[in-house]
Order: structure tokens, then sequence, then C-alpha cells
């Protein structure tokens, strides 16, 4: 048990980690990243009153909106916490289930979630204040595509309101609506080349640059993981970085990108699309990319199956773990 406690100790200290520090019942902050990228942790951030989480299993993203509050989508249906992790309201019931991956848009004077459900088939698109349906964007017949299966992972919407839909679980076509939710295209294919999907997972609108390019996660692309850049017309631009273990979803905050990789950890890139720092690296193979960590297993500052990540306007950090517990974790940016 010694060797195995100092191992994950030196372990932390490379990667610019620190343990834990308990006093009691009380957990302490650890602080992670290097640099400009230093963050440290809330701990019990979002929690119920008595402790626990009030998620149940999480497989989703986090999004923020203007006055400040956080968005992430459980299994059972979508949270909305105060910057101070207060649970301020929330949507339940079977239009809010499986939400895999969430977008959210300011248009007119509203705003609005756009988000990918896999186990429901289909895009959707609702009123981030009250929860009502916009509209829902099923597999486009239109297309002249026979598919067997049609499992959304991936949302983002174009500056002119386009609505670009990633098909990861199923066929990895990329699909194109127009604003109204009207088909327009689609492009990519599944497979392991240089311009086919092997899992599109995640993908963001990359507006570090003019104009603003798809930022699209090819999670399972053998050897390791990678991000690759697309117009918004679906041509294919260039294999951006590669390397990335299992990379699950991507946001973006100035010249920074956050990368959570399923296999427990945050990666956070530069403008150059360099690795300048990791966050929350678990050590423990077994424990890295998995699911079935409950919340009395959870150890402060150490990720499992990180799946989505934002950022706040002041920099800081909020990072879901694919979990059974259901784990979304405040990280304060160090000035």
């Amino acid at each position: 048990m010694k060797k195995t406690v100092l191992l994950t100790t030196a372990l932390l200290l490379v990667l610019g980690q620190t343990l834990p520090a308990v006093a009691g019942d009380v957990v302490k902050p650890v602080r992670m990243g290097c640099g400009a990228m230093t963050f440290d942790t809330v701990p019990g951030w979002g929690l119920g009153e008595d402790g626990k989480s009030v998620l149940g299993s999480t497989h989703g993203g986090v999004v923020i909106d203007k006055a400040g509050n956080i968005y992430t989508s459980a299994n059972i249906g979508v949270f909305v916490f105060s910057p101070d992790g207060e649970l301020v309201r929330r949507f339940v019931g079977d239009d809010y289930t499986a939400y895999h991956d969430i977008e959210i848009r300011q248009e007119g004077d509203a705003e609005f979630l756009y988000a990918a459900r896999n186990n429901a088939g289909e895009g959707i698109k609702i009123h981030a204040e009250t929860g009502d349906v916009i509209f829902r964007l099923p597999f486009p017949e239109e297309s002249g595509l026979k598919l067997t299966k049609f499992a959304p992972t991936a949302i983002t919407v174009a500056p002119n309101g386009d609505i670009i839909l990633s098909d990861g679980y199923a066929s990895n076509h990329i699909f194109k609506f127009d604003r109204t939710g009207k088909y327009i295209s689609h492009f990519g294919t599944k497979g392991n080349d240089l311009k086919q999907f092997n899992t599109a997972h995640g993908m963001t609108l990359d507006t570090r640059y003019d104009p603003p390019r798809l930022l699209i996660c090819d999670r399972n692309h053998e050897p390791k993981g990678r991000l690759l850049h697309y117009d918004l017309e679906g041509n294919f631009i260039e294999e951006v970085i590669t390397g990335l273990g299992m990379p699950t979803s991507v946001a973006i905050h100035g010249d920074f990108v956050s990368v959570p990789d399923l296999h427990g950890r945050v990666v956070i890139l530069n403008k150059a699309n360099t690795i300048i720092a990791v966050l929350g690296n678990n050590p423990d193979p077994g424990k890295g990319r998995s699911f079935n960590i409950p919340q009395d297993q959870w150890v402060e500052g150490v990720f499992s199956g990180t799946h989505g990540s934002y950022w706040d306007k002041d920099g800081n950090l909020y990072v879901q773990d694919w979990n059974v517990s259901g784990r979304l974790m405040k990280l304060v940016r160090v000035q």
C-alpha cells in the first residue's frame, strides 16, 4: 500500500498536480496544470446539501449562458447550476434525456440549447430558460442515404445559423441543416484514412480562425485519437493534432482549446495547437476510461472518463466525467 501511494504521488508531481489534502471529512482544493493554465479544484462544487451528486449518471456536455449559469446534460435530463454550484433549475422527462453533446447560442433576446441525442436518434433545439422544444432533427431522408442506425454524438452552429450534426456512433456522416432544420448536405464517412472518421465523437466551431472552422474529434482513430479541421462546407483542411488518446469533445476560449480525453485527463492546446497543460490525469489504467467509479471512489483532482468541458468568461473550466454517479467539477484558473 505504501509503495502504491508513493508511486501515485510521484506521477502526480510530474504532471504538476498534488494529492488531495484531507482534514477530517474536509477535502482541500488540488492544484493542477502549469504556467498560464494552472487551476485549483473546488471540492464539493455542485453537490446537494447531503454531499451527494444530484445528477444521476452523466454522459454528456457542458455549456454556460450569458448570465454565467452552467448547464450540464445527464442521462435523465439537463441540470443548470449557478457559478457557486447551486442548482438553479432542471429539465427532466423524455425530451431531455441522453443529450450526448450540447451547444448554446443567443438568438435575438433568447438563448437556445442545441443537443445531439445519440439514444433518441436526433438533434434537438430547446429554449435554454423554459426548456420548450423548438424543433427536432431526425435522420434526413432527403439525403438519399440508407442507414440502419442514426446515433448523433455532436452538434454545433455556424455563424449564419446552419446546424452541423455528427452521426458519430453510427455512419460517421456529418449532416448540415439550415437554421430551420431543413437538410442541406452531408460529408464524411467511416474509416481510418486521413479524411475519414473512426467515431466523429465531438465537434465545435473553432473561432480562433477567420473564417471559423469545424474542429472535430476523431476519437477512435488508430493508433491514437486526433483532431481535424474542416471548413463549414464540409471540405477537409488539415489534421490538427494526433496522439490524444480518446478525445471526446472540444471547447474554445480565446486562443485556447480544452480537450477531454476519455482516459481520464483534459489536455489544453494553444493557438499553435500545441499541448501546454494536462489536467487531472488518472495514472490508474483501470480507472481512467471507466464509467463505473462511484462517488465514494472519486479522488479530488483526478478524473476518470472525462467527456465534456466548457470555459467561463474568466477562464475557469467546468469538466464533466462520464460517470455512474454523475460528476461535474469546477476548476478555478489561478491568475
